[in-house]
């Protein structure tokens, strides 16, 4: 053969060669497209619930007394992320409705605390509350509630906004701040419990101009008043192994009880603690969550349709009670047996109203809890109580010294200090020069543990640890001007009961389980964040994720 031949032959080859390797690619791309292409195969309905004030270990400690259907069906048949944490403090509950929702911190979503100082308008204010809304089934503020201070979207925002309003969203809770943040700025309703003589289900004009006929009928029903029966335990007394003693000095006592103990006789009580908010404080508070959350799936026929539905549902009196009687008391553990009777119930109607395998569901906290101080220092645990009037105190002695004026000092809450930027300004002071004085004060205090500086915020990036903690909460136009820290277990609160709101594990290592419809069956121990709760559902669902979103799917998750 020619060389000329010999090189048309060859060239014939390659030519042949890349045609078939070009096919093969446009046909492996093509495959690889019809692999990843997301299926029309969302859940019905997704269910999330926050517990207010769990600690991941109320799921361990209690293990034994749940029943099957309840927390251990979740965790058995769903997916349980046992390292899950907060990464921002301080840990309440407004805040932590409006990460789980928001897939962000309040650096970014702007909800710092339940209520902070305006540097505004020099006033408090609340992180729900709109004076521009009118109350629906209630004449007071307690029903002028709305999201108006959140910045940014939630996954059920997004959920709305993907369905073109087509997909409902139906929030609920005892608490406003827990039923309005979830919701988000696009809820078809928010409804929370107006308890005091009243007993019934409100909400405000920004979602709707009336109640619907289905609330206005639940409420006339008068349902809520079946739970004004004796608090007794579910199980005998006697099995609750896991808490200490029924009477201690670590709980306080309902008015007009002599003491804290087992049955808490709530018709006895019910004038003296405020009628029906006394509900609020015993189980039953998420008995009645339940049942109004059921009533919402029927009366908006919620999962019916083929666009996915959401229902939020925040269950208020485990906070209530572990406020009131500590992270040890009898009464918590009997709590979250009762919680998980409600949760069973919940569960079995889903399964029979949505379907089984139809309704996903994803259960986490919006905080933790410490142990009662008093408690832990009688175990030698080091801990202690913190004077807030007595730290304003050496504080305000401290600017009276150094710079001849008191009025530099504005505020002092949720553990940050908020200065008179116009009188420092007056006095030819630096804001980061006082910043910095203030800080190297107040380190030298009893019980201050860490101090940091608006300056130091906003100047550095932090990667990891309490100060990265503390600017994932630092909001740049709503914080204060010096953030500081308590040292372990010691709180600014009273000595019977437990609260909350510290950067440290105890009030941020929360459960975080995934159950049901596109969720693997599993467990993992690597390291999550409440942040990537919505956008693990945002992927989930195909839908965008939140506008400030800043956690990340937790790929394991899902199917």
């Amino acid at each position: 053969m020619s060389t000329r031949l010999l090189t048309l032959a060859i060239l014939f080859l390659l030519i042949i060669g890349f045609s078939f390797s070009g096919q093969a690619q446009r046909s492996n791309r093509n495959s690889l497209a019809a692999v990843t292409m997301p299926q029309a195969d969302s859940p019905k309905l997704v269910v999330g619930i926050v517990i207010d004030q769990m600690r991941y270990d109320y799921l361990t400690r209690f293990w034994d007394d749940y029943g099957d259907g309840g927390f251990k069906r979740m965790v058995n048949e769903g997916f349980n992320c046992k390292n899950n944490h907060f990464s921002y403090a301080p840990t309440y509950t407004g805040p932590g409705h409006a990460s789980v929702y928001s897939g962000t911190t309040p650096a970014m979503h702007g909800i710092i605390s339940n209520s902070w100082y305006d540097k505004n308008t020099k006033k408090p204010v609340y992180c729900a509350g709109d004076e521009n809304v009118k109350p629906l089934g209630s004449n007071g503020i307690e029903g002028q509630m709305s999201p108006h201070r959140m910045n940014v979207t939630t996954v059920t925002d997004q959920l709305r906004l993907h369905t073109q309003n087509n997909g409902k969203v139906i929030a609920v809770a005892l608490k406003d701040r827990g039923a309005v943040l979830p919701g988000g700025h696009m809820a078809n309703a928010a409804y929370w419990f107006h308890g005091s003589s009243a007993g019934n289900w409100i909400s405000s004009s920004f979602y709707m101009d009336k109640l619907p006929d289905w609330v206005l009928q639940y409420n006339a029903s008068k349902e809520v008043e079946k739970y004004k029966k004796p608090w007794n335990t579910f199980k005998n007394i006697g099995s609750y192994q896991e808490s200490g003693p029924d009477n201690t000095a670590y709980e306080s006592a309902f008015n007009g009880e002599a003491a804290p103990v087992f049955p808490h006789n709530v018709p006895a009580l019910w004038e003296a603690n405020d009628s029906f908010e006394l509900l609020k404080f015993t189980p039953y508070g998420n008995s009645i969550t339940t049942d109004f959350a059921l009533a919402a799936v029927e009366g908006e026929q919620l999962g019916k349709d083929q666009h996915t539905d959401f229902l939020a549902i925040s269950y208020s009196s485990t906070d209530y009670i572990g406020h009131k009687f500590g992270a040890n008391s009898k009464e918590v553990q009997d709590t979250y047996v009762w919680l998980d009777n409600d949760l069973e119930r919940l569960f079995t109607a889903l399964d029979s109203e949505v379907g089984v395998g139809e309704y996903t569901v994803f259960l986490t906290a919006d905080h933790g809890a410490v142990h009662v101080p008093a408690y832990l220092a009688d175990n030698n645990v080091p801990a202690g109580y913190i004077s807030s009037a007595a730290l304003r105190g050496e504080l305000t002695k401290f600017l009276q010294f150094k710079y001849g004026n008191t009025a530099l000092l504005e505020n002092i809450s949720n553990n940050q200090i908020f200065l008179d930027h116009d009188a420092v300004a007056n006095l030819g002071i630096k804001q980061e020069e006082i910043q910095e004085a203030i800080a190297q004060e107040i380190i030298s205090y009893p019980s201050i543990f860490r101090v940091y500086t608006a300056s130091q915020m906003m100047r550095n990036a932090y990667a990891d640890g309490i100060p990265r903690i503390l600017q994932n909460g630092f909001h740049q136009k709503r914080s204060g001007d010096v953030l500081f820290m308590f040292d372990p277990a010691n709180i600014s609160y009273p000595r019977t009961g437990s609260t909350h709101g510290s950067p440290l594990t105890y009030d941020t290592h929360v459960p975080l389980i995934f159950f049901g419809k596109g969720v693997r069956k599993g467990a993992t121990y690597e390291r999550t964040r409440i942040a990537d709760i919505a956008p693990t559902v945002s992927s989930l669902l195909g839908i965008a994720f939140p506008s400030g979103a800043t956690g990340n799917p937790i790929n394991s998750v899902l199917k």
